[in-house]
């Protein structure tokens, strides 16, 4: 095979590869890494013998991020407050038509969904990846990851039943999310506590990670009066004590619009909301310097 042809085959697949690696480990960096030495095994490979291309670099992508998530997994048990996904910019919108595969890929990238993945074990993890997100069938599944097709297939309930059981029981519509999040943004700013807590469920829940390297929570806050002065208190002046400094712009993450905040011009925070019935349930604040690199224009 030409080089020209061996690159050109990566590349096609280059958008898969990296989708099955971010949503095995949950960081920018960390699929970039695995998809390029994926690029290494595919260079090295003998060529000649591999029948099906986008076969061979799924299951070189998986074997390796399984063995890269099993390192992961140590690193975060001493992980500082609550561990969220690193913000991933997706743009589906211009990718992928507004059909259903959209909204499984969409759905498949959620901070709430990468959240509940991260108690699967790691083959389980690879098999809810392969089969929800990219529908592959369980007979190649078993091929990459050495395992019998009826052992995937259990691995395949157990997965599917514990991310059911973790998962939120509600499709948030893209437009009433965007509405709540500017609705949201407009009483931070203007500290408006009053119209901030009509838009919080009772139960609502926030989730800041910092990895105590900036401000944010080191506990999970819930209720809305907890929530509600929180993000009144310390958001709220933040925003407005910043004035001119600060920036606020829309970008989708993660399948679904968010805020992005820049500080001088430099990433300082994601934040993205959930809603059910009209109300925000869950706010995802993403702190962490190092989970922010990817995002710096």
């Amino acid at each position: 095979m030409a080089t020209d042809t061996m690159t050109d085959v990566f590349e096609e697949h280059r958008p898969v590869l990296m989708g099955v690696a971010y949503r095995m480990l949950g960081r920018v960096a960390d699929a970039e890494d695995v998809v390029q030495e994926a690029w290494l095994r595919w260079s090295e490979s003998d060529r000649d013998q591999v029948r099906e291309p986008r076969a061979f670099l799924v299951r070189v992508t998986t074997r390796l991020a399984i063995d890269r998530l099993r390192h992961l997994q140590s690193r975060r048990e001493a992980y500082v407050g609550p561990w969220l996904p690193e913000p991933y910019v997706t743009d589906l919108g211009s990718s992928v038509p507004d059909t259903a595969e959209r909204a499984v890929l969409a759905e498949s990238v959620s901070l709430a969904v990468l959240v509940v993945l991260e108690s699967l074990s790691p083959l389980e993890r690879a098999v809810f990846v392969l089969r929800e997100a990219f529908g592959f069938p369980f007979a190649e599944i078993a091929v990459a990851l050495d395992r019998t097709e009826a052992a995937v297939r259990q691995l395949a309930g157990r997965a599917r039943k514990h991310v059911d059981e973790g998962r939120p029981r509600y499709k948030v519509d893209p437009a009433q999310r965007r509405d709540l999040t500017e609705r949201f943004l407009a009483a931070a700013t203007e500290g408006d506590l009053e119209g901030l807590m009509s838009l919080l469920a009772p139960d609502v829940r926030l989730v800041g990670d910092s990895g105590g390297k900036s401000k944010a929570p080191v506990r999970i806050l819930e209720t809305a009066d907890k929530v509600g002065r929180f993000l009144h208190g310390a958001v709220g002046k933040s925003v407005r004590e910043a004035g001119g400094r600060l920036e606020v712009r829309f970008i989708e993450v993660n399948g679904a619009d968010c805020l992005f905040v820049l500080y001088d011009g430099m990433p300082d925070s994601i934040f993205q909301l959930d809603v059910v019935d009209g109300l925000i349930q869950d706010v995802y604040i993403v702190r962490n310097p190092d989970k922010l690199v990817s995002l710096i224009p």
